[in-house]
């Protein structure tokens, strides 16, 4: 569990200190960036704004960045109540959070995952049928189905043992989304904190079940599933079998590639927000912002995320003030 076990080290908080070494210019001609720049959220795209940091600092040795986990709630805490320049949120953001000063920018997609233990021992079985829509929302809003064999008709009588997030956490909300237009506070199940603490819950549990973004379900280095994890398959047409084109598991390329078709559905499938508090008004900021939406979406890919699409990006660039109004 390598991929999985580096991300829980890495996800309470990532400092870069400022390095010494040769001065460089922006791109503008203008003097070396200098400052530090927080960040704080999403786990989601954690993984992603640590790269971005490391290639922005390489081009920028004098930015500081500090960049802490701690789930899309926190994110929008922090940085609505300045304690941090930029929050990273898994979901979308809502108009009472959009008065209090949130100003978002689009910067990839990503996906919420149900997942299961790999152990399971009727993962064939899953994998010939699917769960439906419906059939997801009877296990974590209704509690209508608790077995195995509620959910498989196949007279199993072991209980699902359903577990959630504790935390504020987008993939929460967009999970609870996709079952019925709720909220977080609507899933039922054990609450754990965290993406990767709800990834060890299932993995410990031989008959669990979970949910998770695509970086914790998968290794991004490998592509294959992180050991222990597997992805419940949903029958998207319903029909009670897990058909060819319904089955991109695998590995995270055919799941992103779902996702970019549209063939994965959204929600649980969603753009990935970095949020300030009003319009930024920091040249370093405004910077890093620039590289992450475009040399900094070259990356997204092999990392294991989506990119959004160009003419949504050119919104995002748009938002961003230009020099003459930076600082004023």
């Amino acid at each position: 569990m390598k991929n999985l076990s580096k991300l829980i080290f890495m996800m309470t908080a990532f400092v870069f200190i400022t390095s010494c070494g040769k001065k460089e210019k922006t791109n503008d001609g203008d003097t070396e960036l200098q400052g530090k720049i927080t960040i704080s959220g999403a786990f989601a795209l954690y993984p992603m704004a640590v790269q971005w940091g490391e290639e922005f600092k390489a081009l920028h040795p004098d930015v500081q960045f500090d960049i802490q986990g701690g789930g899309a709630g926190k994110g929008m805490t922090d940085v609505l109540s300045g304690n941090t320049n930029l929050g990273m949120v898994s979901r979308d953001i809502n108009e009472e959070e959009k008065t209090k000063g949130a100003y978002e920018f689009a910067v990839c997609k990503d996906a919420v995952l149900p997942t299961f233990n790999a152990s399971n021992p009727y993962r064939d079985l899953i994998y010939q049928k699917g769960i439906t829509q419906q059939q997801f929302a009877d296990i974590w809003l209704t509690e209508k189905i608790k077995t195995w064999g509620d959910l498989l008709g196949n007279g199993a009588t072991e209980p699902i043992e359903v577990f959630t997030r504790s935390d504020a956490a987008g993939a929460a909300e967009s999970w609870a989304k996709y079952l019925g237009d709720k909220k977080q506070e609507d899933l039922k199940g054990v609450g754990v904190m965290a993406d990767p603490g709800l990834a060890q819950a299932v993995v410990k549990s031989k008959f669990a079940v979970g949910f998770n973004n695509v970086s914790f379900a998968y290794d991004s280095e490998t592509k294959i599933n992180n050991p222990g994890i597997a992805v419940l398959p949903i029958d998207l047409n319903g029909n009670g079998t897990l058909e060819a084109d319904e089955n991109f598991y695998d590995n995270m390329d055919n799941v992103n590639a779902a996702v970019l078709s549209g063939k994965f559905p959204s929600p649980p499938a969603r753009p990935l927000y970095f949020v300030s508090k009003g319009q930024i008004t920091d040249p370093v900021i405004i910077e890093f912002l620039k590289y992450v939406l475009t040399d900094g979406q070259k990356g997204l890919v092999d990392a294991g995320f989506v990119v959004l699409p160009q003419d949504i990006i050119n919104a995002q660039v748009e938002k961003l003030p230009k020099k003459e109004t930076a600082n004023k």
